[in-house]
């Protein structure tokens, strides 16, 4: 059971809520217009580009891609 907790699928799953609470977050301060904390808002947005890589990797070792 153990082996399924840390699996690909699993790590993917988990991948996409985050990168989805971010953009929420990301949204969030951006439409609410306040004088947000810069540095914090880049820092998500790096986050957020970060798991996008990830996300993608983990798609193309899920399902690579068929020789030609």
């Amino acid at each position: 059971m153990h082996s399924n907790l840390r699996s690909p699928e699993r790590q993917l799953i988990e991948l996409q809520m985050e990168h989805a609470d971010l953009d929420a977050l990301i949204d969030q301060a951006t439409e609410s217009g306040e004088a947000q904390d810069e540095l914090r808002l880049r820092r998500f947005k790096k986050r957020r580009l970060a798991l996008r890589d990830q996300i993608v990797r983990l798609q193309l070792l899920l399902d690579p891609k068929e020789p030609a």
